[in-house]
Parts: C-alpha cells; structure tokens; sequence
C-alpha cells in the first residue's frame, strides 16, 4: 500500500516548480528531463552541456542530501524484472519521443504556460497511468 503523504508532496511539488522556474530564468530551457537528458548524449553532445550536466547531476544527488539533512533512509522501489524494466523503458523512452516530451516538460512546465498541446499530453498519460495502476493492483495482483 502506499503512504498518504501530503506535507512531503506539497514541499515537493513546490520545489520542483521552482526549480522549473529557476531554469526557465537562468537559461530560458523547459526542464524537461528528456530533453535535457538527450542533449548529453550522442550525436547531440556539445561542449556547452555544463548546465545540463549539473541539472542532472542535481536529480542524482538531491536524494543523498535528503537522507543527510533528515536522517531518513530514501526508499526508491524498482522491479527485479529484467524484461519487464527493459519494457518499461523503452515504452516511455518511445512516449517520450513519440509526444515530443516527457512527464516533466508538459506535465509541470508545459501546463504551467497554457500549452493546449502539454494539457493533452498530460490528460493522456495521467489516464494511462490510473489505468495501469488499477490493472496492476486489481487485475494482476502486483
């Protein structure tokens, strides 16, 4: 079952707005972890990729600094399933592609400027996800 969290949440959610903004500010980008993501790697790879590499390397590290500032164990759980991880990544490597974005770039920073385009990408993957999570929890059994 999980946690009903909705302090953590809401400070989250906050933090992740104004990191959005932050970038948007600082260097006009839409944090879109996609996007961001596939501009360090090849052929894309330039030599300007220094805020990126940081952005990234800030999402690496964010949660390492939580469990140092709180004390808290940081509990991340992923399937053991090897076919079923190399599934999921290529479906949302594919969703990315194939909805020019990810979850981040429309559903926090596309939304938030009024983009009809984002607002529709966003409606279609928070579907599927209420589809996949009642599958997964009352079809299957997961």
């Amino acid at each position: 079952m999980t946690d009903f969290t909705p302090f953590a949440s809401l400070i989250g959610g906050a933090l992740i707005g104004c990191a959005a903004v932050l970038l948007m500010a600082a260097n006009g980008r839409i944090a879109g972890i996609s996007g961001i993501v596939s501009a360090l790697l090849p052929p894309a790879a330039r030599e300007d990729c220094l805020p990126k590499v940081t952005f990234v390397a800030g999402l690496i590290i964010s949660p390492i600094l939580y469990q140092l500032a709180t004390g808290e164990t940081v509990v991340q759980t992923v399937s053991s399933n090897l076919v079923l991880m190399g599934a999921a990544g290529l479906l949302v490597g594919f969703g990315s592609v194939f909805g020019s974005g990810c979850t981040s770039g429309h559903g926090v920073c596309g939304v938030a400027r009024l983009s009809w385009r984002s607002l529709a990408a966003t409606l279609a993957f928070m579907a599927v996800a209420v589809v996949t999570v009642y599958v997964v929890r009352h079809v299957t059994g997961g």
